[in-house]
């Protein structure tokens, strides 16, 4: 592994070339300075996440983390994984800043700043919470539509809303909106989803209408005004007339950004092509993609795909083919990314007859099955209170329910918890689904041994679950949004929003950005 001085690895970022810029540091500490392309992968989850985002194993690959040995620890496990071309930055983030680069705050960064980039360029127009309040209480004739996942929509949104992610806007608001005097309205929680899902439907020739509602539920709360809580209208087909409308109107923004489609057999010969790092994206809703997608493909509803590229694609510069058999979500998608800078982007209508959820490839060796202890066994030792029980899921997963007396840890930092817990009989080590804590259970310098399927075997057997808290670690590995974090739920979202709209200067005195529009 050689090192990379920082003003190489800045002038990497403009040469052409793949790159895969990793980020080794916890999540919240990678939140609060790093650099802006980036991909945030801890140590922590190197195996269950890198194949994934690294999928081609001679790609250039630059490691960081803080001079606190992470590079060294993941430099070895990419190497017997049969990465070839691994170097690291020279000084780390400290050194980045040192030479005089821009460090940025906050998660998913590119894609946020990328927003802000949208609405100026494009002059997108917005509505604020309070003229929004005001229409609705007049009766006026208007949607709103919530660009979010579901998830996310359950949780909060604006009072009428209906749930329509982000690619799926200009797919289905032809039979939302019927009329073109009816105004459209579209927001998410914060700004990116809002702008983005505006400005889709104005791209895409929509004679209504459309503005997004500016900072979204948050600034419907710092208004005053409430959210609702719990709600499930949504909006998930499109009749013959509106898919047409679509077709029509996405086959406009394809001209428009030169996106181009390609077959089948076009396809082979990218998989084939092992120069080149090849993502293969299936953009429809995540229910469709289970019921049936192209062998390969990994779910990347297209509204999130824009929101937060780099958690899906880790390789800048590589081919992404992006997949709908409507064709409309694609396109719209591709529009986007073509916009942030990404070159070779595709269009592929198909479907495909893999179902299901396809298990994520892991870096490294199984852990040997003489190590694992079923979950009844681990019962047993629980209830004679002769067991230490070592949680390294993510500490949200920690804190929602565990095994009762189980310590929260992080994995990378394993040696230093161990030193922190009173042992109790023999060394129990579990996770999420038991991978993770397979994996490290070399790691831990004392005899251990891992629950076999983790704590989901752990419920699946229907023993209980506990939520005081045994926390032999700071929960680094996670960064809370700002409507989860503890204190002032006020002073927290005005922060954020502000956080956004300061980006576009950022990304200005960065200079590595190549936005267009």
């Amino acid at each position: 592994m050689r090192p990379v001085d920082p003003l190489a690895v800045k002038a990497m970022l403009g040469d052409g070339q793949e790159l895969a810029l990793i980020d080794l540091r916890e999540e919240l500490t990678f939140s609060q300075r790093h650099m802006l392309w980036a991909r945030s992968v801890p140590l922590s989850r190197l195996e269950l996440r890198f194949a994934t985002l690294v999928p081609r194993k001679s790609t250039r690959i630059v490691l960081c983390d803080d001079n606190d040995g992470l590079v060294e620890r993941a430099a070895k496990i990419l190497a017997h994984a049969g990465y070839t071309d691994v170097a690291f930055l020279q000084g780390g983030v400290t050194g980045w800043e040192k030479s005089g680069l821009e460090l940025f705050s906050g998660v998913n960064v590119p894609s946020k700043a990328f927003g802000e980039h949208v609405e100026h360029a494009s002059h997108t127009p917005s509505i604020s919470a309070q003229e929004l309040d005001a229409l609705m209480k007049s009766g006026a004739d208007m949607v709103i539509v919530d660009s979010r996942p579901f998830d996310e929509f359950q949780r909060v949104s604006i009072p009428t809303a209906t749930n329509v992610p982000g690619a799926e806007l200009a797919f289905r608001i032809h039979d939302i909106a019927p009329s073109p005097d009816t105004l459209v309205v579209v927001n998410c929680a914060g700004r990116t989803r809002s702008i983005i899902g505006a400005q889709s439907l104005i791209n895409a020739g929509l004679p209504n209408k459309v503005v997004a509602l500016r900072n979204g539920t948050m600034g419907w709360s710092l208004a005053g005004l409430t959210c609702d809580s719990g709600k499930t209208k949504r909006k998930l087909d499109s009749s013959d007339g509106a898919l047409a409308r679509a077709k029509d109107a996405a086959a406009r923004v394809a001209g428009r950004y030169n996106i181009e489609h390609i077959d089948r057999a076009r396809l082979e010969t990218f998989r084939a092509d092992t120069a080149r790092t090849l993502y293969l994206f299936d953009v429809r809703n995540p229910g469709e993609y289970e019921a049936g997608h192209v062998p390969g493909a990994l779910s990347a509803p297209g509204g999130q795909l824009v929101q937060a590229t780099d958690q899906y694609a880790g390789t800048l510069g590589a081919r992404i083919v992006l997949i709908d058999d409507k064709e409309v979500r694609a396109v719209m998608t591709a529009s986007w990314l073509r916009q942030m800078g990404w070159q070779d982007v595709f269009v592929l209508v198909a479907s495909g007859d893999e179902k299901g959820i396809p298990a994520r490839p892991v870096l490294g060796d199984p852990p040997p099955p003489d190590r694992a202890i079923a979950a009844a066994e681990l019962s047993r030792l629980v209830a004679d209170d002769h067991v230490t029980v070592v949680d390294l899921s993510l500490s949200p997963r920690y804190h929602r329910g565990h095994i009762p007396g189980a310590w929260f840890a992080i994995r990378a930092r394993l040696a230093q918890a161990l030193t922190k817990i009173p042992m109790n009989g023999e060394l129990i080590l579990t996770s999420e689904d038991g991978v993770l804590a397979g994996l490290a259970i070399a790691e831990a310098h004392i005899s251990a041994r891992y629950l076999r399927g983790g704590n989901a075997a752990w419920q699946a057997a229907g023993y209980r679950l506990s939520t005081e808290p045994r926390m032999a670690d700071e929960p680094l590995d996670y960064w809370p949004k700002p409507y989860e974090r503890t204190g002032d739920a006020t002073s927290a979202m005005s922060e954020y929003l502000a956080w956004e709209t300061d980006l576009l200067p950022r990304i200005a005195r960065d200079g590595t950005t190549r936005f267009m529009g």
